[in-house]
């Protein structure tokens, strides 16, 4: 009966399977998921750990992984660590605590902590939407500098004399975040154009929320930026509300740019143009190597970091008809 209901090790003849399924369903058999995982000391469950899955960047991330591993007859659990290490140590414990096949982690920036707890555990991880610095480089990012240099690039060839940049919080990590990337991709196109950059950036939180009261301060002070460049779709939504309160018309007197192409994006006033990514994509690579063995294999030759390209999403926010 266990080679029907788990599908192997060994093949089973059809006439058989079908006995076997109709006196599970005469019986009304439960397989106990408990009892296979301490056998196995594996279950079918994927935890992820996102920083915040009210934002909609991660919560379509985590959608789109949901229905990765439902592909692979994996079940997803998630937790939100709220940009707190001891929130992430927290649900990383959990999880692993629940044998779970592996986890996929979007965190805010790796602590010791966290790092030391996935050793002890010998987990499988893989990184997402981050850049790695550990765990042995098993990760699924997107280009996060070369997306924001598209979007800057962009605002400035419609002639704007600079471009602001709403970059991340003070604590953001400098390396492997991709918030860093983005205000690095920023950084970049501005330089190339010969623009300084002096006083054009500034620090804000991920969320509409807070990002509109910050953009408020700007938008309503002396040095008005002609153009921003957001760091996160939600970062320029808040500026967007903003820009309306104050009379402000985007774009033709502020042009706006953000990062993600959430779905929301394509119906804010005006339409945002943004940076997008395959995010199925990246969800069904997530789960593939999560639940790659060969990973775990010393000089294993299976790609560990899986790249996807940026695409400039052009809407009307930046000037442009689209």
């Amino acid at each position: 009966m266990s080679y029907v209901i788990n599908n192997g090790p060994r093949p089973v003849a059809p006439a058989t399977r079908e006995r076997v399924l109709a006196a599970i369903k005469e019986l009304g058999y439960r397989p106990d998921r408990v009892a296979q995982a301490m056998a196995s000391r594996r279950t079918d469950l994927i935890g992820m750990i996102v920083p915040d899955a009210r934002q909609p960047f991660f919560a379509e991330m985590a959608h789109a992984v949901e229905q990765a591993a439902a592909e692979r007859g994996k079940m997803v659990l998630v937790g939100n660590s709220d940009y707190r290490d001891e929130r992430e140590v927290h649900y990383l414990r959990a999880f692993l605590g629940m044998r779970v096949s592996g986890l996929i982690l979007v965190s805010q920036g790796m602590s010791e902590r966290a790092a030391s707890e996935i050793e002890a555990w010998d987990a499988r991880v893989v990184l997402l939407h981050e850049r790695p610095e550990a765990l042995d480089d098993v990760a699924v990012v997107t280009d996060d500098i070369g997306g924001a240099q598209l979007a800057t690039r962009h605002l400035l060839e419609h002639g704007h004399p600079y471009v602001a940049c709403l970059g991340g919080v003070p604590n953001t990590p400098a390396v492997g975040d991709p918030v860093a990337d983005h205000e690095e991709g920023w950084r970049r196109a501005m330089l190339e154009a010969g623009r300084s950059i002096e006083g054009r950036l500034f620090e804000a939180p991920y969320n509409r929320y807070d990002a509109y009261q910050i953009a408020l301060k700007i938008l309503s002070g002396p040095d008005r930026p002609p153009a921003i460049f957001c760091s996160t779709d939600d970062q320029a939504f808040g500026v967007l509300r903003a820009a309306r309160e104050l009379r402000i018309d985007v774009p033709t007197e502020l042009a706006v740019a953000g990062f993600d192409d959430v779905k929301e994006a394509a119906l804010t006033d005006p339409p945002l143009t943004t940076v997008s990514s395959d995010r199925p994509a990246m969800a069904r690579a997530a789960v593939d190597l999560v639940l790659d063995d060969s990973l775990r294999v010393v000089g294993s030759k299976r790609e560990r970091v899986k790249q996807f390209p940026s695409a400039l999403v052009i809407r009307r926010s930046c000037g442009c008809d689209g």
